[in-house]
C-alpha cells in the first residue's frame, strides 16, 4: 500500500471520517492553505518526535503555531526531545516530510495533540505529496486516543 492508501485504511478502521482532496504541489504550509482556501491555522503538522529513549511520538501543532519544547517536555517528565533528520523520520513512520501523519504508520506511535485545534474542522497530511485531508479534530484525537494539551506557542 502507498502512503495514502495507509492513511485512509488506518482512517476507515478507526471509523473516522476523512475527506481526502488532490492538490497541486505547495512549496510550504503557507502555500498549501492558499491552495486549499483556508488559514493556515487550520493545517495541522504531524510533528515526529524522538524521544530520549529512541522512541517516537507524533505532535499535532496549528501551521500558526510552533511546538512548544518546555510544555512538551513537561508534560512528558523528560528533559531531552528532539526533531529526528528527516531519514529517521522516514523509518519511524514510514511517511516523508511533508506528508506524515499519525494515521497509516507504520509504527503506531503516541499523539499529543495542541489544545487549540479542538473543536475546529483541519487539514492534515495524507500519506504523499499532493494530498491533504480534512476531519473533525476532536474525532481525530479521540480515534487516536490522544493527549490533548497546550503543547505550543505562538510562531
Amino acid at each position: 500500500m502507498n502512503g495514502t492508501e495507509r492513511f485512509l485504511a488506518d482512517a476507515q478502521a478507526r471509523g473516522l471520517d476523512v475527506q481526502l482532496v488532490e492538490r497541486k504541489a505547495a512549496r510550504s504550509l503557507e502555500e498549501a492553505a492558499g491552495i486549499l482556501g483556508i488559514t493556515p491555522a487550520d493545517i495541522v503538522k504531524s510533528l515526529v518526535v524522538k524521544h530520549r529513549n529512541g522512541s517516537f511520538l507524533f505532535a499535532l501543532i496549528p501551521g500558526d503555531r510552533q511546538i512548544s519544547w518546555p510544555k512538551l517536555r513537561a508534560l512528558l517528565g523528560v528533559n531531552k526531545l528532539s526533531l529526528p533528520q528527516a531519514d529517521v523520520a522516514l523509518e519511524a513512520t514510514g511517511y516523508e516530510r511533508g506528508t506524515i501523519t499519525p494515521l497509516g504508520s507504520t509504527t503506531a506511535w503516541p499523539v499529543y495533540a495542541d489544545a487549540s485545534i479542538a473543536g475546529r474542522r483541519i487539514s492534515m497530511g495524507a500519506g504523499a505529496h499532493g494530498y491533504s485531508a480534512f476531519v473533525d479534530a476532536d474525532a481525530l484525537t479521540a480515534a487516536l486516543d490522544a493527549v490533548v494539551a497546550d503543547i505550543s506557542d505562538p510562531a
